[in-house]
């Protein structure tokens, strides 16, 4: 009787599939939030979550879980920023709007 040694020990549940970094899944890149506040809101602002958000997922896979996590708040308070600067903006032309309407309409002398 020939002896081939024991088995291999079976794989580990999930097939033997360790998520990038080992942490689970990565956390939210917020990439969609950065395009919009860039499009709709502050530009400048915008592309720098846009750069932020680009990072998350590439960090995440070389194993830095800490420079992805941080990356990721950047992204999203950098939106949030652009999305305060957009509103802010537009309420500011708005009342500019208005108050030089009033005035062309008030001064309406011979």
């Amino acid at each position: 009787m020939s002896d081939y040694g024991t088995p291999p020990p079976p794989p580990p549940p999930g097939g033997g599939y360790q998520p990038a970094g080992g942490y689970g899944t990565p956390p939210p890149n917020y990439l969609v939030w950065a395009i919009l506040s860039t499009l709709f809101c502050c530009l400048p602002l915008g592309v720098v979550s846009i750069v932020f958000a680009a990072q998350v997922n590439s960090k995440w896979a070389s194993g830095d879980a800490a420079g992805a996590l941080d990356s990721s708040k950047k992204a999203k308070n950098f939106a949030m920023w652009s999305a305060i600067a957009g509103v802010v903006v537009g309420i500011l032309y708005v009342v500019f709007v208005i108050g030089i309407a009033a005035l062309s309409n008030g001064s309406t002398s011979p």
